[in-house]
């Protein structure tokens, strides 16, 4: 099946080179090219690409401001001139970052990684998504906190923790800050993963490891981590039918 993709970089000459070095890579199908963040971000909402070569300096908004304000991205594989850019790159779990000019080699093992985890990818899903609808766990996410950004497939994140009208969110060491309320994020996630504890928490079920008694009828869950999270009377009830208990 062939990976729908995006060019994006602010100077056509780049475009020009990258489409000429992707058809050796009969795989990959170019559906248009966007010269700044705003073209890109309206065309990745027409198009819904599973890829996009994303640049990095671009006038007004950087790469880095365009996923920051994707609610789902695509894969991304950066291209820039700017070594400097590396570990932020990664710290957002690129597929990868091409250095320009690009060599075609390091080009075909990005395009390798791509066919990877298009292998992997739930046509189903991909439809249901463009509609705005349920995601599952492993739909992948966008994370920015201050500089600090990342790409979390949802199955890693074990638990958000409501902060006013932001959510705290737990995944490895990571306790990045999002605006998004936790009504907001019950409404996107799968209710078959994740699960409202109480007024403050969703926990992936996933990562439960103890369930015990609890004050005043409720429950305490231990999740991988080691985090202790309670679940209110009024949703252990849910719980235990949603556990088979």
């Amino acid at each position: 099946m062939a990976i729908k993709t995006l060019l994006i970089d602010d100077e056509r000459l780049a475009r020009l080179e990258l489409r000429k070095l992707l058809k050796e890579h009969p795989s990959i199908e170019i559906l248009e090219e966007a010269a700044n963040a705003e073209e890109a971000m309206q065309k990745i909402d027409q198009l819904k690409p599973d890829l996009i070569f994303l640049d990095i300096q671009m006038p007004g908004k950087t790469g880095f401001d365009l996923l920051a304000e994707l609610d789902r991205a695509p894969q991304v594989i950066f291209t820039t001139a700017h070594h400097e850019f590396a570990l932020k790159a990664f710290e957002v779990n690129a597929l990868d970052y091409l250095m320009k000019p690009i060599e075609p080699r390091r080009l075909a093992d990005a395009v390798q990684k791509v066919q990877a985890v298009d292998g992997l990818r739930s046509v189903g899903v991909e439809s249901e998504l463009s509609n705005g609808g349920v995601l599952t766990e492993n739909d992948q996410v966008f994370v920015k906190d201050g500089e600090r950004c990342w790409f979390v497939k949802l199955s890693e994140i074990r638990l958000f923790e409501s902060v006013g009208n932001y959510a705290r969110v737990f995944f490895g060491t990571n306790r990045p800050m999002i605006l998004k309320s936790l009504n907001a994020l019950e409404d996107r996630l799968d209710p078959k993963v994740f699960f409202r504890t109480n007024r403050k928490h969703i926990v992936n079920l996933r990562m439960i490891e103890k369930v015990e008694p609890y004050f005043n009828g409720g429950l305490l869950l231990e999740l991988k981590g080691g985090d202790k999270i309670e679940v209110s009377r009024r949703q252990t009830l849910r719980f235990k039918e949603m556990m088979s208990f």
